[in-house]
């Protein structure tokens, strides 16, 4: 058995592997509202092989979304359209599912990706808003600035992220995610870049944190202990200015200390401009094993984790308990399953999938040849040999009887 095909747990959840699905905005919301598009796109996912997915990040009020395409969860025809959501998926396979809540801060009220080409702040006359941010301070040049949150909208928004977790627990999902990194609301609070704020919630590194603690620790209240709570460091600024790995890591222990189980481990993103190191294989993952070794919360790593060896090296050199993918999972919605052939791993299939796979399909050797050499900037053994596909296929119950998908 592979580390990455290890069970693993978080919080009170078991998961089957290692594999997670990272939340990625999908741009096809209408109102914060999920429709066929997510269903179609998260479904696939399902079946990927991983053991946990996460739903991209989903704003707690209107003006926290980051385009007029991102999902919400701050009412009530958006929470059934994800209840609903979450039912359909159950049916396709045993993967856990969770949920990222956020808040887009000064970075909010932007054209979606298929959209920038015409540029990203999004204007007035197209349903742009003024965006809120703990100081007026825009993210870039063209870009609107920000209203300076005062008190009653910081608790209003600690608030949104209570009752937003308070939806996903009624909508059926077994794990909530808090989005603090890429430059968005809770990351604004955190940096020294972007919080100029001279009262309780900004100078100190303590009072910088006070946001996030306080939306850590209202989220915890309404979130059941059986199920997993977790949250998306920013691990540096990537300039002397801003944060660095040991201002994440003393955050974490804050949040650790309210009920925090797992860390995401990510950076950068705070501005426009800080140069940062070479996207190489894994280079986020020292940011995790820092988490792993020096706190007590599990470790989720990501970051071009591309390969399946690479992935399980991670996991087996004791780096991450999990890695978290999301490009490599829009090129390849079956990763989780090819990476199990890959490493040797007899895994369950969706039964209507079962001719595809490796021990009833002789051309999967052809299409996924095993021979390449290891893909990594880490020290990787070569690919391992498929020798456990060689017993007989069987319609596998993670992904449910028929009765038990008709229900």
């Amino acid at each position: 058995m592979s580390a990455l095909f290890g069970e693993g747990r978080i919080g009170g959840l078991t998961l089957a592997n290692r594999i997670v699905v990272s939340p990625m905005c999908q741009y096809a919301a209408v109102d914060g509202v999920a429709h066929t598009w997510h269903l179609v796109h998260l479904g696939s996912m399902m079946m990927s092989g991983a053991g946990l997915v996460i739903v991209e990040a989903t704003a707690v009020e209107e003006i926290g979304r980051g385009t007029l395409g991102d999902l919400g969860l701050w009412n009530d025809a958006q929470e059934a359209a994800l209840k609903g959501l979450v039912g359909e998926l159950r049916c396709l396979s045993s993967a856990r599912i969770g949920i990222q809540l956020g808040h887009g801060g000064r970075k909010a009220s932007t054209r979606t990706i298929p959209e920038r080409w015409r540029g990203e702040p999004l204007p007035a006359e197209e349903g742009g808003w003024t965006p809120v941010a703990p100081s007026a301070i825009a993210y870039d040049e063209g870009w609107a600035v920000p209203d300076a949150l005062d008190e009653n909208g910081i608790r209003r928004i600690i608030a949104g992220f209570a009752d937003s977790a308070r939806r996903a627990l009624r909508a059926g999902f077994d794990l909530v995610e808090i989005h603090g990194a890429h430059g968005y609301l809770i990351h604004n609070f955190l940096s020294p870049i972007t919080n100029r704020r001279t009262d309780r919630w900004g100078g100190s590194p303590e009072n910088r944190a006070r946001f996030a603690v306080e939306i850590v620790r209202a989220v915890r209240a309404v979130w059941p202990r059986e199920l997993a709570l977790g949250f998306r460091f920013n691990s540096t600024d990537w300039t002397p200015e801003g944060l660095a790995l040991d201002d994440a890591l003393d955050l974490a222990r804050r949040l650790e200390a309210e009920g925090l189980d797992y860390a995401v481990m990510s950076s950068g993103n705070i501005r426009p401009g800080i140069a940062v190191p070479p996207a190489t294989p894994c280079h986020q993952v020292p940011f995790a094993r820092a988490m792993k070794e020096r706190t007590g919360l599990v470790a989720m790593a990501v970051g071009m984790i591309l390969h399946p060896s690479q992935a399980d090296e991670v996991i087996a050199s004791g780096a991450a308990d999990f890695v978290a993918l999301a490009r490599p999972m829009l090129d390849n919605p079956r990763w989780g399953l090819h990476a199990a052939a890959e490493l040797g791993v007899d895994v369950a299939y969706p039964p209507a999938y079962l001719r595809a796979r490796p021990n009833n399909w002789l051309g999967y050797a052809q299409v996924h040849p095993l021979a390449s050499p290891p893909h990594s900037t880490l020290q990787l053994d070569r690919p391992r040999s498929v020798s456990s596909w060689d017993r007989p296929a069987v319609a596998s119950a993670p992904y449910g009887t028929t009765k038990e998908r008709a229900r």
